[in-house]
């Protein structure tokens, strides 16, 4: 590897508006206040945290490059020149680890064709920490990013993950934009089996978190408002 040049450091940032270091170890810190060239994307909250995390780092020292849906992807090459030019960089999460259900995924893949040294920093992810403290099974596990918006078709892929969880002795892990939670857990309890087990957990790390494992009967007779808080879904079937 070729030590001139700089590295790619996978920066995690909060699940939530919590205090930075309550969840996120002191070598984040480190790094932001070593680091001026940042992958992120939205430059506005990326900003807010840097400046959280280190309050005395100039904001005018920062090259930020937008990484989002409206990216193109001829761009995304040129976000490592800084590298190639013998400085740091840092893909900044906009909520938990770059690179998991995150699209920093294809900067690190570009980072590594470049032969650019890939730095994961320590920090939270929602997908880990649902699985970690959902007691299903921990060993086997797929995450499966959203299921299609469409009622039957969600239904549809609600029924083969059940199916697949059973056949593979598999946790399968999914998650849902916010708004439509309570909709997806009616669902989920209307599709599937009675003695299928469900884990919600949502506001990971927060203080009104809430994460439950129960299987379809009891959710049937649980009554709880997911709306607009960051959830994840996991099932299994025995």
């Amino acid at each position: 590897m070729n030590d001139t040049k700089g590295s790619l450091y996978l920066v995690p940032t909060r699940l939530g508006d919590n205090a930075p270091l309550e969840v996120l170890p002191i070598s984040v810190k480190k790094i932001i206040e070593a680091v001026d060239d940042y992958i992120v994307e939205n430059e506005k909250t990326a900003r807010r945290f840097i400046k959280i995390i280190s309050s005395n780092k100039s904001q005018q020292s920062l090259n930020i490059h937008i990484l989002n849906k409206y990216t193109e992807e001829n761009e995304l090459p040129s976000y490592l020149d800084a590298c190639l030019q013998g400085k740091h960089v840092g893909l900044l999460s906009e909520a938990g680890c770059p690179g998991i259900a995150d699209p920093g995924a294809e900067i690190v893949r570009i980072a590594h064709e470049k032969d650019i040294r890939v730095i994961p920093l320590v920090g939270p992810s929602s997908i880990v920490l649902a699985l970690m403290s959902s007691g299903m099974n921990g060993q086997n596990f797929a995450f499966n990013g959203y299921l299609p918006i469409d009622s039957s078709e969600r239904r549809s892929a609600l029924k083969k993950l059940e199916r697949l969880s059973h056949e593979l002795n598999q946790s399968q892990i999914f998650i849902e934009t916010p708004y439509r939670n309570n909709k997806m857990l009616e669902e989920i309890c209307s599709s599937l089996n009675v003695n299928t087990m469900v884990c919600v957990a949502c506001d990971i790390t927060l203080p009104n978190e809430y994460i439950k494992t129960k299987s379809i009967k009891d959710w049937k007779n649980t009554n709880v408002d997911l709306h607009k808080r960051p959830s994840i879904f996991i099932i299994q079937k025995d």
